[in-house]
């Protein structure tokens, strides 16, 4: 039986509460990131101050290569957590995600905790989004997708999948069939550009190319080594199963293995999943990501030291990834994405 949106709200509601309160991030597990490292170029030209650190996704100019991912969506507390992302996200030019909008489309009473971000950052890349399960049990998938972006005024549209989440969650819907066959209907009927992402359990190369070859125009690995959406919810349950917790791709190898399809198809790709500094943000890139994108650690910086803080952070974190650029000789984000990292030896 289908949640009402009631429901539907008291669950995004937990999911903040835990995520804030709770430790549920992945328990051994890590992003991987750490097994690579930059090659220091000691006879670099280039001139730290020119360094240039923007990017384009979508027609649209970024001042960096930055995502706030998806987090909020459908809480009473949503509306003012999205206000306040969407204002950093307009004052950095960065882009920005909506969490899941399913309660709006059957509510109007949550129109407004998803509109007023295209209000308070009227020019920034921003992605609409729902969750497989609904993209998959929709009669006519192109037409949820075009209400879901006119919504917002988006200039794409996130489909998550999230089978691990769904699978240990109380209220979990579990049947998928018929999501790439609706995927292609709506890349085939309509215009809209179509990202797939994972929610922290990671996509492999054989799923990014199943999805590639129905018209997906971007990938968001969203791997593990951040939040584990099954400890979320085996919280909610009271109960904690430490492989399901663990389970999942690391970020940097899902990373790798997702940037070899870039031989045969043209994409964009997404680095998320344990994205918490400016090093990973670089060796994301590096890995060949066209955006970082973080949430749960966006969040908590938002609740806990507010706008500002969160804002600097941002800034701190490109200054990290601009003074890599310096020591590998790059000047751009296109010569980050060409520099090669070496596996580090243990």
């Amino acid at each position: 039986m289908s949640e009402s949106p009631e429901q539907t709200s008291k669950r995004k509601a937990d999911h903040l509460k835990i995520c804030l309160n709770d430790d549920v991030n992945y328990k051994e597990k890590t992003t991987g990131f750490e097994y690579y490292d930059f090659v220091h170029y000691c006879i670099t030209e280039v001139d730290y101050n020119k360094i240039d650190l923007s990017t384009e996704i979508f027609g649209k100019k970024l001042n960096y290569p930055f995502l706030i991912s998806s987090m909020t969506g459908g809480a009473k507390e949503a509306e003012n957590i999205n206000r306040q992302l969407a204002e950093i996200a307009n004052k950095l030019n960065i882009a920005m995600g909506v969490g899941s909008q399913r309660q709006a489309l059957s509510d109007d009473s949550y129109l407004k905790s998803y509109r007023i971000i295209r209000e308070k950052a009227p020019d920034i890349p921003l992605f609409a989004n729902i969750g497989a399960y609904q993209i998959a049990k929709t009669e006519k998938p192109e037409h949820l997708s075009e209400r879901l972006v006119e919504m917002i005024n988006a200039d794409a549209l996130i489909i998550h999948v999230n089978p691990l989440q769904e699978l240990v969650q109380e209220e979990g819907e579990t049947d998928f069939s018929g999501l790439l066959k609706n995927i292609k209907r709506i890349t085939r009927k309509t215009a809209i550009p179509v990202i797939v992402k994972e929610v922290g359990a990671g996509i492999s190369k054989k799923a990014a190319k199943k999805l590639l070859d129905v018209g997906v125009k971007a990938i968001d690995v969203a791997g593990a080594g951040g939040t584990s959406w099954s400890a979320v919810e085996m919280k909610r349950n009271n109960e904690m199963h430490d492989y399901f917790r663990d389970w999942g791709i690391p970020t940097a190898e899902a990373l790798r293995d997702v940037n070899k399809l870039r031989k045969k198809y043209d994409f964009v790709l997404i680095s998320s999943g344990g994205i918490n500094d400016g090093v990973k943000i670089a060796k994301s890139i590096a890995m060949g990501a066209n955006l970082a994108a973080a949430a749960g650690v966006v969040l908590k910086i938002l609740f806990e030291q507010g706008e500002e803080a969160l804002r600097n952070n941002i800034v701190n974190w490109f200054d990290e990834v601009k003074k890599i650029m310096y020591l590998t000789g790059c000047s751009n984000i296109k010569e980050l994405m060409n520099t090669k990292l070496q596996r580090r030896k243990f």
